[in-house]
């Protein structure tokens, strides 16, 4: 690499490639647009790579600048993270972790599991945030969260599965429904009435794994709504706008006009999963790891 590049070259070559153009970008960095331009093209001599296709009112990134571009938001989100840590430890914290999951992991085994690592590690702080299984893997690719809790079957290469809790279905009725668990004896006596279901986008696998429960019981649902929130799917059935099935875990924390029975004599379940990025290098990562494997020996 030619010692005639400098940082300051790399945040110009990123401003101009997420605004591709070069008034706002030179704007945004409180320079000349000539002068953003000499800048650009002066790294592009001394790297010999064309980054730019210029055309008289677009600017376009090459194939080189396309890959230079994600590489360089990569190594500069890592960067941020290690100036980060560094600020934590000079603080007296050992680090930062960062957790999507999805609301039912919430329940019980978050709080499990952190009340566990944070017996061993006090000093750790945790960022949790709720987020959709896909929009995890996404956050997980992009080195934006450190773990996710999924229910997912499959996950992208580069990403690690380890499964968690496994887990049961449940019914949701309104309260004063006509079923109990006395009364209950397979899902067909429900065959006539509305199901509100977790959207597919929630979870392909989980979707598929729900719909395997109409397809046992020899009748194909009807579906009056969709949402990927549990908490929306416990207030419609409490408005009596259909019925639900559920992970059974979902039932620990809500107050509503509701009931559950739980489905415990059909052969689904479903397995919330731990997943991160093996590309990590977060230095307290695999300390939570370790604490959830030696949760399940």
């Amino acid at each position: 690499m030619s010692n005639q590049i400098e940082f300051r070259h790399y945040k110009y070559f990123l401003a101009l490639a997420k605004d591709l153009h070069f008034r706002k970008a030179a704007e945004r960095l409180y320079i000349s647009q000539p002068g953003l331009s000499r800048q650009i093209k002066q790294m592009e001599n001394d790297l010999g790579i064309s980054l730019f296709e210029r055309h008289n009112r677009k600017v376009e990134l090459t194939k080189a600048g396309l890959y230079l571009h994600q590489e360089l938001t990569n190594t500069f989100k890592r960067l941020d993270d290690v100036i980060a840590h560094a600020k934590l430890l000079n603080d007296g914290i050992d680090g930062n972790l960062k957790l999507g999951y999805v609301g039912s992991a919430m329940q019980k085994v978050i709080p499990d599991l952190l009340l566990k690592y944070k017996s061993k590690h006090p000093r750790v702080l945790f960022n949790l945030n709720e987020m959709d299984n896909n929009k995890q893997i996404q956050a997980l690719l992009n080195h934006e969260i450190d773990v996710g809790f999924v229910r997912m079957e499959r996950v992208p290469r580069g990403i690690n599965i380890q499964s968690v809790f496994e887990d049961t279905f449940s019914l949701v009725l309104p309260k004063d429904h006509v079923l109990n668990e006395s009364t209950f004896e397979n899902l067909s006596q429900l065959k006539d009435e509305s199901f509100i279901l977790f959207d597919s986008s929630y979870s392909e696998s989980y979707h598929e794994k729900v719909m395997q429960i109409f397809d046992q019981s020899q009748f194909t649902p009807l579906i009056s709504h969709y949402t990927v929130n549990a908490s929306s799917i416990f207030r419609l059935v409490e408005n009596k706008f259909g019925v639900a099935i559920v992970p059974t875990s979902l039932k620990l924390g809500y107050d509503m006009g509701i009931k559950f029975i739980e489905l415990n004599n059909i052969p689904q379940r479903t397995t919330l999963k731990m997943v991160w990025n093996n590309m990590n290098t977060n230095p307290v990562l695999d300390n939570l790891i370790n604490t959830l494997i030696t949760e399940k020996k």
